[in-house]
């Protein structure tokens, strides 16, 4: 089998064709912005309906009730600072619940302006709840020294709202724009306060917001997604990118053309890449910098394809065909990550710079998949998840941190341990990378190795976005190009 796969000429668009790229790609461009700030819009008014699914009967977010203790005089919260006097709508509404845990005690709640709450505490032992974790639970306090001792806080008029009296003890305040200090105290002012307090918030706005964010975002996914597909088939039609027989080329007796059955022992995804013979040894260190305007793109372009693959399984499970020209984009998207790979990260194989197109080029990398008479209706259901579960383990194994080094002195306990991880793919890049820099050569027998990996990557990748119905063998075909004759059953 040769290098580089031909493209029948008879399939290439006309003039016509070509006129209008520009403006396939402002639909594409357009439509993923849409698609991602709809999926957006979706994901956050779930997120509503789950947060309002947690409130209690009274519509409140309710905290677990914890125990807060000091010797002090009083308990108290850093200063609030609310601006929520220019907002037109109700915010909401704090609510504070506190019991002494002292049998038959009396506890005072109140809420207060941050300079009032400060001068009745001042020169007063106090003691400020700086933070509160949750898992596990642990409160961090800040004593403030005194000598003085206050007066009842309940003789206070400055407080905006208050609560004082046995067993629980609740107060209850709209958001309004203020420097706000809540303060826990015994009803009688005596030192030694502890208490079993929790916490609530109340909003409509959860209400209002989630059915806004579903409505929006569904409007906005459904017109990505057009604006996506349309984009798609014009860049599809505009660049094909894949072999098909033409009107008059024969055909054998099973109705099998000699183009078919030249890749009929062979997996019907093509791989291809040609090493350079003279690589530059340091290029290599600055290639992810400069590939950033393809990043960019490719970032575009994946998130069409997750989009052109979902309207494929459908148009796929109802007449058993995979929609031409989204199969040339999707294919074309595939081409031009492999060749943007090639150069920069999975095989640093070459140092001429990858073209900006889905077409197939003379570039030295290549990747081609046969397009399909006649797809199984029902496999499709399964062959994305299922079926191809036990490539993705092994595909896993080729790129994800399979290998990990562990800091000891990490805080597994407290989430601060750090790992660094090398996938299998990423080790032999990198020692080909080293080898070049010190020797100048790429030694041939990694660059295979290295091959091998990536194909048997892209092979799941074409089964996986349904292009194909064949299954990938479980076979590491190393080389620049794919074994002639190789069985895939």
């Amino acid at each position: 089998m040769t290098s580089k796969s031909t493209v029948d000429n008879s399939n290439r668009p006309s003039g016509d064709a070509q006129g209008g790229g520009a403006g396939f790609v402002v639909a594409l461009v357009l439509g993923t912005l849409l698609a991602l700030f709809g999926a957006g819009g979706v994901i956050g008014g779930v997120a509503s309906a789950v947060v309002s699914s947690q409130q209690d009967s009274q519509g409140y977010f309710t905290s677990g009730t914890r125990e807060f203790a000091t010797t002090s005089y009083a308990l108290s919260s850093p200063p609030a600072q609310l601006g929520v006097e220019a907002i037109p709508f109700d915010l909401g509404s704090i609510r504070l619940s506190a019991a002494s845990a002292a049998p038959g005690g009396k506890v005072f709640i109140g809420i207060g302006p941050k300079s009032e709450v400060e001068s009745y505490l001042n020169g007063v032992h106090a003691t400020v709840i700086t933070g509160v974790e949750t898992r596990p639970f642990r409160v961090s306090y800040s004593d403030v020294p005194g000598q003085a001792a206050p007066e009842p806080p309940g003789e206070q008029s400055f407080w905006a709202v208050q609560t004082s009296g046995t067993g629980a003890q609740q107060v209850t305040m709209d958001l309004r724009s203020g420097d706000w200090v809540m303060v826990i105290m015994n009803a009688d002012a005596t030192p030694g306060v502890t208490v079993n307090m929790s916490a609530g918030f109340h909003s409509e706005l959860f209400g209002a917001i989630t059915p806004a964010l579903l409505t929006g975002g569904l409007a906005a996914l459904i017109i990505g997604a057009g604006l996506i597909t349309l984009g798609a088939v014009g860049l599809g039609r505009r660049h094909p990118s894949s072999r098909q027989p033409t009107p008059g080329n024969p055909v054998t007796g099973d109705g099998v053309s000699p183009t078919e059955l030249a890749y009929a022992n062979g997996y019907p995804a093509r791989l291809t890449g040609q090493l350079d013979p003279q690589l530059s040894r340091g290029l290599w260190l600055v290639k992810w910098l400069l590939t950033l305007p393809h990043m960019i793109v490719l970032f575009f372009l994946w998130c069409a394809l997750v989009i052109t693959t979902i309207f494929a399984g459908f148009a796929i499970l109802f007449t058993g065909r995979y929609p031409r020209s989204l199969f040339n984009f999707n294919v074309g998207v595939l081409r031009w990550n492999w060749r943007v790979t090639f150069y920069a990260y999975s095989a640093l194989a070459t140092d001429k710079y990858p073209p900006f197109t889905l077409a197939a080029t003379e570039y030295p990398a290549d990747f081609e998949v046969d397009y399909p008479r006649q797809l199984s209706h029902g496999l499709v259901l399964v062959k994305w998840w299922i079926l191809v579960l036990p490539h993705l383990l092994v595909i896993a194994i080729f790129t994800s941190a399979a290998w990990s080094m562990s800091d000891p002195s990490g805080d597994w306990q407290s989430g601060y341990g750090r790992t660094v991880g090398f996938s299998l793919l990423g080790i032999l890049v990198l020692i080909a990378a080293v080898g070049l820099l010190f020797t100048g050569r790429y030694q041939r027998p990694l660059f295979g190795l290295i091959m091998g990996v990536n194909r048997w990557i892209y092979r799941v990748a074409t089964y996986t976005l349904l292009l194909r119905d064949e299954y990938p063998p479980f076979r590491l075909d190393q080389g620049p190009d794919e074994p002639a004759g190789a069985d895939h059953h």
